[in-house]
């Protein structure tokens, strides 16, 4: 866990999106007093305000709570180049293959646009991402998000991880 406070990590990201606290509450329904007491650790958020103030700063709940590395960031989109993103795919099976996958997001959404992918995935790359959606998840980089975003664990053993990562 991250040796910070709550207070300070709720201070941190407000101060790094460049809001006030009144600002911050405001987005909540607050006032600035809500903040500035969590912010100095005389009260924490209540329990129903973590995810929408997850969602605001961009980070998991996780983060917010103190895990030294969330799994899956926002970044604005504003900025930044599709096309120098990858998509990595790393599947290891039950049996002991190993199967890793690196796609630039630029080929992803030609696939995703024609239909191959989804060709490729009935065809070629097994049972284990079949049901993944990859024009939501091209969708959901194009709204900035980043990291590892899909860990499916099967009942026969197999792991796949999806990853997205600026190149």
């Amino acid at each position: 866990m991250n040796k910070k406070t709550l207070g300070a990590r709720i201070a941190a990201m407000r101060k790094g999106k460049g809001w006030t606290q009144e600002e911050l509450g405001e987005k909540l329904g607050l006032s600035a007093q809500a903040v500035s007491k969590w912010e100095n650790d005389q009260s924490a958020p209540d329990i129903s305000l973590l995810l929408p103030l997850a969602h605001l700063f961009g980070v998991s709940t996780d983060a917010l709570l103190g895990e030294e590395k969330p799994t899956v960031t926002y970044l604005a989109p504003e900025g930044r180049d599709i096309d120098s993103m990858m998509l990595r795919i790393v599947v290891d099976s039950a049996e002991g293959d190993h199967v890793r996958v690196n796609l630039p997001l630029g080929v992803v959404r030609v696939l995703t646009e024609s239909d191959l992918l989804t060709v490729m995935q009935n065809e070629k790359l097994g049972g284990a991402i079949q049901s993944i959606d990859f024009a939501q998840l091209f969708f959901l980089v194009s709204k900035g998000a980043m990291g590892e975003l899909i860990t499916v664990d099967t009942a026969d053993g197999t792991v796949v991880r999806i990853f997205v990562e600026a190149v």
